[in-house]
């Protein structure tokens, strides 16, 4: 079985994250639409490859 390829995620960063963003919440009581990019890694690994034929 090949080693799959894989999207490695900031989870540490999108768990501090939430926690500043619901704490925010809590402080002000309100809530405005927030858009938060994190920054992701493909790790390529045995199982991606050229197509077959």
């Amino acid at each position: 079985t090949p080693m799959l390829t894989t999207v490695r995620q900031p989870l540490a960063e999108m768990g501090r994250t939430a926690v500043s963003l619901l704490t925010r919440l809590i402080e002000r009581q309100s809530f405005e639409a927030l858009h938060v990019e994190l920054a992701t890694r493909l790790v390529v690994r045995q199982s991606t490859g050229p197509p077959p034929g």
